[in-house]
């Protein structure tokens, strides 16, 4: 006779984060644009992160975003995440991403 098991699966809860209403940003300082640079096999790339303050949305990067460069040298590869991010902010000022 086969042996059953009256173990029951357990119940796991996850704490549920509160619901955050998007607030687009209204200046450049509801903004907050990382930008760096990191070693790449021919040079250097741009590294960025954007973030809207005033509903602490992550603008930059997201799926599918595209790398920034390569570049010769890490100047160049700042210089082009820091460009980036201010295209970013300037977009999302003109169309807010809600």
């Amino acid at each position: 006779m086969e042996k059953t098991s009256s173990r029951r699966a357990k119940v796991v809860l996850f704490a549920s984060r509160p619901v955050v209403t998007p607030v687009a940003g209204k200046s450049e300082e509801d903004y907050s644009v990382y930008a760096s640079y990191r070693p790449h096999l021919t040079g250097f790339v741009g590294v960025l992160k954007v973030v809207r303050l005033t509903d602490a949305r992550l603008l930059y990067p997201f799926d599918g975003a595209d790398e920034i460069g390569p570049f010769s040298t890490q100047a160049a590869a700042r210089a082009a995440a820091v460009q980036r991010g201010g295209d970013i902010v300037h977009g999302d000022l003109r169309t807010p991403e809600l």
